[in-house]
């Protein structure tokens, strides 16, 4: 083959390279295969309710009459967007319509908020350990990620406001939290959100609050919007989604509210390129205004006995660290292993009880500081009482084959406090 024949095949772009794989699914491959082998797989690694999608938004779609699947107006429905403005009424966030943007999910939103918040280049502060794929929309947006880190022993609860000052710098764009958190399932209070809110004020940053956990708070405890905070309304954007809030995750609609109206009109421009968010999602989310509250009153209840349960069990377990989570459904705990990717690996190819195994997503890609999550996983209670009755059965048991294989005696187990962070406190409940 002469020079002018050769073929020169061509290369992926430095951020696809970059792009970073999910903890929560690069596992998969092996749960396929372990189910492949006839292995039963206990998935506490990703958030998918096994609680079934209210039976009103199902029949919405069902009794569908319409002719043809149209093209729906890029910022939503008149009948979702409307839905949503009496959802908010009912938490008692005073809305309007157009304040509220639909989105292909929370994701979309997320992804939205950054690219109209920053410039490549720009950095965003977010709180470690954090939803990982805020990692993944930060490469897409070519923002960095500049990382302040919670402590396990604090609950994740927010540092003072000093740490925060150390990191900013002219940047600095946007600060990005999750309330009720994923990955920690931690509930800021009132205090916290507020020194976070007046940073950013103070600062000439966007605070882009995830609330797609809102409802999923135990023991009493309320989870405030950053909507509901008076003097900010130019620097709040809430990302909002209702996969899990009606676990239906799979219909991929959520919405971006805020009431400054150039972030507004940025995102507005961004969803007309991408035309319309899913039209037979938001049909089906319409319905869920027929709702009451004993909906969800019966379901985070039965998700408050799941906690209860997996932190009740998960402690009897030699080397286990965690704090009981205060909303949502997940939590990281800290185990006595050195590299926890390896042993979610293992456990998929290498162990089972009774036939089956648990597949849990290894804690570094929740983290944005490197070494950090090394012995922690993120461990969803998504599954119903007996599932993870047995999942900590077979969890207690890899464990203890698991170091002894390693040779990991409890001499050597990390202490729960052997990550050094700042000393933070926890601020009081709302």
């Amino acid at each position: 083959m002469s020079t002018i024949d050769k073929v020169t095949a061509p290369a992926v772009s430095e951020r696809g390279r970059r792009m970073p794989a999910s903890p929560i699914r690069k596992l998969t491959p092996f749960a396929d295969a372990a189910k492949a082998r006839g292995t039963r797989v206990y998935h506490l690694n990703i958030g998918q309710p096994d609680i079934e999608t209210p039976a009103v938004m199902l029949r919405r779609i069902h009794d569908l009459q319409e002719k043809i699947l149209e093209y729906t107006p890029s910022g939503g429905t008149p009948e979702y967007l409307e839905s949503m403005r009496k959802y908010y009424a009912g938490v008692g966030i005073d809305i309007d319509l157009a304040n509220i943007m639909a989105t292909t999910g929370g994701s979309e939103a997320i992804l939205f908020s950054m690219l109209a918040c920053a410039s490549s280049g720009d950095e965003a502060i977010v709180v470690e350990p954090f939803y990982t794929n805020y990692r993944t929309f930060a490469e897409m947006a070519g923002i960095r990620l500049v990382p302040i880190t919670s402590r396990g022993e604090d609950g994740f609860h927010l540092p003072a406001r000093e740490h925060w000052e150390r990191i900013i710098t002219p940047r600095t764009k946007l600060v990005v939290i999750c309330n009720p958190g994923n990955p920690t399932g931690t509930v800021y209070s009132r205090e916290e959100l507020t020194m976070v809110a007046r940073l950013c004020r103070d600062k000439g940053l966007f605070l882009v609050s995830d609330e797609v956990y809102r409802e999923f708070v135990y023991d009493g405890r309320q989870a405030i919007s950053a909507l509901s905070l008076k003097g900010f309304e130019e620097q709040v954007i809430v990302i909002d989604s209702l996969s899990k809030r009606y676990s239906a995750c799979g219909i991929r609609l959520g919405c971006l509210v805020t009431r400054n109206a150039e972030v507004y009109d940025a995102c507005m421009r961004m969803a007309q390129g991408r035309l319309s968010a899913p039209g037979l999602a938001q049909i089906a989310a319409a319905a869920a205004t027929e709702l009451g509250p004993e909906y969800h009153q019966q379901v985070v209840t039965e998700y408050q006995h799941r906690r209860d349960l997996l932190f009740e069990e998960l402690q009897k377990i030699p080397g286990v660290f965690l704090r009981k989570p205060e909303g949502a459904f997940y939590f990281i705990a800290r185990l006595p292993v050195r590299d926890s990717e390896d042993f979610a690996r293992w456990l998929l190819q290498h162990f089972e009880l009774d036939g089956a195994t648990v597949m849990v997503a290894p804690a570094p890609g929740f983290y944005a500081t490197e070494g950090l999550g090394h012995n922690e996983v993120r461990i969803a209670y998504v599954l119903n009482q007996d599932d993870l009755r047995a999942a900590v059965r077979i969890l207690a048991a890899a464990l203890d084959r698991y170091c002894s294989d390693r040779e990991l005696r409890t001499v050597d187990r990390p202490a729960p406090d052997a990550q050094e962070s700042p000393d933070f406190h926890i601020p009081p409940e709302s």
